[in-house]
């Protein structure tokens, strides 16, 4: 089954656009998905506070998403209508194992999940199980799932939610420093818990798959599209080891699932950026999106240096605001094949004039 999006303007066109992107083959166009300040998104923090909170209602999670939306119907980007399962990220793997999951409310109106390590030692690993469908947590993200799926139906896709597979799980395991040691000193065992936590994740994916259809045969995901069943993967633990550490331990796990599936997206911090040459020669990678933290340069303003330790068809994304971005744009200063991710457009209208230029534009 296929979706048709009635919250995205020319969705045709822009799907043309994103396979290009995609397949490699737009190396010489630049392409934006634009952010303008949206009155839901304000109006929902401001009745809900940042910080710890139960588990929100979905109901109330999913008419947030419609409202907000629903006001992008005016904006010809190129970005893709999705509501995020924001809730169900990282704290969902623990919980379908009996962690306690902690949810938490964030500035922009997400929701996101943790778990606490709920392992002392390899001792009880040994009583974790992938039969957990009467798991409260595995109840909850059917459940959520089918009535996001009903009510975005004909309106806005449903963005697949997080891998958290390899050692982003003994992370929710054992913890990170614990995780770390056990490289050294356990490493059968942890060879051992990433092919169950590749189990689990494949189970998680694939169920999330049968659940919500295809838009136009792809999935929604980041705010954009990818032909295929399409995963959002992480390497966030090897952002602090070395590439040798990520060559022995990251690698093989990635390539491994994403070749159950249609390829995958990553990102990576600002701390990970050392990874990038090895980061970007994994098999069936789609895109990576630079993201940008404290201490670190804009992914934006290094670009050039960036782009030269990856291969030359590689789709990469950045953030950036829309001042800096609108004057290399005027200027004709823009890098080709980059999905550039535009904050603070101050309208509609302004996004749409804008985009009119970046789909002209070539390189």
């Amino acid at each position: 089954m296929n979706c048709i999006l009635s919250y995205k303007l020319n969705e045709d066109k822009t799907l043309e656009r994103l396979r290009l992107l995609y397949s490699g083959k737009g190396q010489n166009c630049i392409f934006a998905s634009m952010k303008v300040p949206g009155k839901e998104a304000v109006k929902y923090v401001y009745q809900h506070p940042s910080g710890y909170c139960d588990y929100p209602d979905p109901l109330e999670r999913i008419r947030f998403w419609d409202a907000l939306l629903q006001e992008r119907r005016i904006i010809n980007d190129d970005s893709i209508p999705a509501a995020h399962l924001s809730e169900f990220d990282e704290g969902l793997y623990g919980g379908l194992l009996g962690a306690d999951v902690q949810f938490l409310r964030h500035s922009n109106g997400l929701v996101s999940s943790m778990v606490r390590p709920f392992l002392k030692n390899w001792s009880k690993f040994k009583n974790l199980s992938l039969k957990f469908e009467s798991n409260k947590w595995f109840q909850r993200f059917v459940h959520q799932v089918k009535l996001f799926t009903q009510k975005a139906q004909g309106k806005f896709g449903i963005s697949a939610p997080i891998v958290i597979d390899s050692l982003n799980l003994l992370f929710q395991l054992l913890g990170a420093t614990k995780t770390y040691i056990e490289l050294i000193d356990n490493p059968e065992m942890v060879r051992k818990a990433i092919q169950f936590a590749f189990d689990l994740n494949v189970k998680v994916q694939n169920l999330f798959f049968d659940l919500v259809p295809l838009v136009k045969g792809g999935t929604c995901i980041a705010s954009s599209w990818i032909p295929g069943r399409v995963l959002d993967e992480s390497v966030d633990p090897f952002h602090m080891t070395s590439v040798d550490y990520f060559e022995k331990w990251g690698r093989e796990p990635v390539e491994k699932i994403f070749s159950k599936f249609d390829g995958g997206i990553l990102h990576l911090h600002g701390n990970g950026r050392h990874l990038l040459p090895a980061i970007s020669s994994i098999r069936g990678l789609k895109v990576i999106h630079l993201g940008d933290d404290t201490g670190f340069p804009l992914a934006f303003d290094i670009l050039d240096e960036l782009k030269k330790v990856c291969p030359e068809k590689m789709p990469l994304s950045v953030s950036v605001k829309y001042g800096k971005f609108r004057k290399r744009l005027d200027k004709h200063r823009l890098h080709n094949g980059i999905l550039y991710k535009v904050v603070e457009v101050p309208n509609a209208d302004e996004v749409n004039r804008c985009m009119d230029k970046v789909r002209s534009y070539r390189v």
